[in-house]
């Protein structure tokens, strides 16, 4: 065998107890799980270590910087081993050239605009096949709804027509065919926000029918919030497509100890029989792009037609009292607090004195009203700026993650000067925080709900479990010990107690030190 790890306490994913065992890998497989020993070409003392399956992050904003930096460090040191792309309706592919160059300025402070970078693909199977010349981890692929409406109806607040509903059926279709694996959107973002429910059943109905699923930012995460949840379990319902809710959670003040209400909406479907699953990441505050607070109507058009209205005085009014008075959709149909309304990334220097404070104490010192600062920043950085919202409840985070259906998902953004730590650190954070210090959940059932339930959203017959003939995605980490280090002040700072990370049986850390080896690939949907 290539690599055998001795004396492991294996906890395999499927939330059952944990044994100790030997594991051997050959040929980027595990070839066996024995009592006994086992013997390899290496072999590593794996004694008081927990050997589990690779952690699945089920909702990554990694689709550029996956690319233009492939050693993946921010996943790979916490032990990420496969991580789904194209997520919140937003994504790269498929594009043509006009939506492309329209995505790299409004996803900037998602992704960046690397310069120089080789924007060499236009469909999905071309972004996969990219993928496929060298990653660290595996990753999976999401049709982003947006872009597809972007690419068929444009930027309009309206209704499509009948024909280009069905183009945009095809190109669901094609996605699927190509190997997406579902379908997201982003229903607070322009243009995904603009389609109605039936149009969204329409969509669905597709995905479904191409062995994909549907994995909606659905269209408020505060006030209106369990209605917003209530519209996705109807589209699922409506088109028999099974529902991964993503980062789903009760924010913002009005949210404060309701996730029993969510739970229970959730459960109702359940027994109904509609196939639902979601992700959370363990952490209070979100984060986003800034312009995401403006109201839909005031994105209209794109960027050149929204910077437009931020310039013109009486729009610019019209927007404030929205966001400030009335509750914009952008900001989740609550009057926006620039208290918590944090600046964490800026492309230009002349507003890097920004970073690392809220809104309103930016305003306090340039002596200006919070909007007015909130309006020159995103004119000055041509909205390419990215926020934290610090908008969250601790009991909400912990209710919603004891859940049969729950999985992990990070939402990191790797970009910016202060991104947010989740990241960095969102896998060792669960087992840290909430297994060993707050005990809200039980190693074996942090774990599987880190692995083998992701890989069943996935429909992934070879991971997410330890097991003999799967793949070898595997983390070994001392449960006494693991923990995040990355933080608000320092994002970027990788997992402590995760000594060895295995994609396809490769390690990417080794000893505790990242190899740079590039083993990771596409996972494509196997319905086609």
């Amino acid at each position: 065998m290539d690599i055998v790890f001795r004396g492991a306490r294996v906890v395999d994913g499927s939330g059952e107890p944990g044994y100790v065992a030997d594991v051997g890998i050959t040929d980027g497989r595990i070839a066996a799980i024995e009592r006994a020993r086992l013997s390899g070409t290496r072999v590593v003392d794996a004694d008081g270590l927990v050997l589990a399956p690779g952690f699945i992050d089920m909702h990554s904003h990694s689709d550029i910087q996956i690319l233009a930096d492939p050693d993946h460090l921010a996943k790979v040191s916490q032990g990420v081993t496969t991580e789904v792309l194209g997520q919140d309706g937003l994504s790269y592919a498929p594009v043509d050239d006009r939506v492309l160059e329209a995505l790299r300025a409004q996803l900037a402070g998602w992704n960046d605009d690397p310069p120089g970078f080789d924007w060499n693909w236009r469909t999905v199977g071309e972004y996969l096949d990219r993928l496929d010349r060298g990653i660290a981890v595996n990753a999976a692929y999401l049709l982003p709804q947006g872009t597809i409406r972007m690419l068929v109806v444009g930027w309009e607040d309206r209704p499509a027509t009948r024909d280009e509903l069905n183009r945009m059926r095809r190109l669901v279709a094609t996605g699927l065919a190509e190997g997406a694996m579902g379908m997201s959107s982003g229903l607070t973002y322009t243009p995904g926000s603009y389609a109605d429910t039936d149009e969204l059943v329409a969509l669905c109905e597709v995905v479904a029918s191409g062995g994909g699923y549907y994995s909606p930012h659905h269209r408020s995460y505060g006030a209106g919030a369990l209605e917003a949840y209530a519209e996705m379990i109807e589209v699922s319902r409506r088109s028999g497509c099974p529902l991964h809710l993503a980062h789903a959670t009760m924010n913002f003040p009005v949210n404060a100890g309701r996730a029993g209400e969510l739970l229970s909406l959730v459960d109702d479907a359940i027994a109904d029989g509609v196939d639902i699953s979601l992700d959370t990441y363990p952490y209070l505050p979100g984060a986003t792009y800034l312009s995401a607070l403006l109201p839909s109507w005031a994105a209209e058009g794109g960027l050149e037609a929204t910077l437009d209205r931020l310039s013109d005085p009486e729009t610019r009014e019209r927007i404030r009292r929205d966001i400030e008075e009335v509750g914009s959709d952008g900001c989740h149909g609550v009057p926006v607090d620039w208290e918590t309304i944090e600046i964490n990334g800026v492309r230009n220097e002349e507003n890097a004195h920004l970073l690392g404070r809220s809104v309103a104490e930016s305003a306090r010192i340039a002596g200006v009203p919070p909007a007015e600062l909130y309006f020159r920043t995103l004119i000055s950085e041509r909205l390419g700026t990215s926020c934290l919202m610090h908008v969250g409840h601790e009991d909400n985070v912990q209710a919603i993650m004891r859940h049969p259906v729950h999985t992990g998902g990070s939402d990191g953004l790797l970009v910016g000067a202060k991104p947010h730590p989740r990241a960095w650190g969102t896998f060792p954070r669960y087992l840290a925080r909430y297994v060993r210090e707050l005990g809200v959940l039980g190693l074996e059932e942090c774990v599987a709900h880190l692995t083998s339930r992701a890989a069943k959203r996935l429909r992934l017959t070879d991971r997410g479990l330890v097991r003999p003939g799967y793949a070898a995605d595997l983390v070994l980490f001392d449960p006494d010990t693991v923990t995040d280090t990355a933080t608000f002040d320092e994002p970027r700072s990788p997992a402590r107690g995760i000594p060895y990370v295995l994609v396809n049986g490769v390690p990417v850390i080794d000893d505790g030190r990242p190899t740079g080896a590039l083993p990771g690939h596409s996972l494509r949907n196997r319905r086609n």
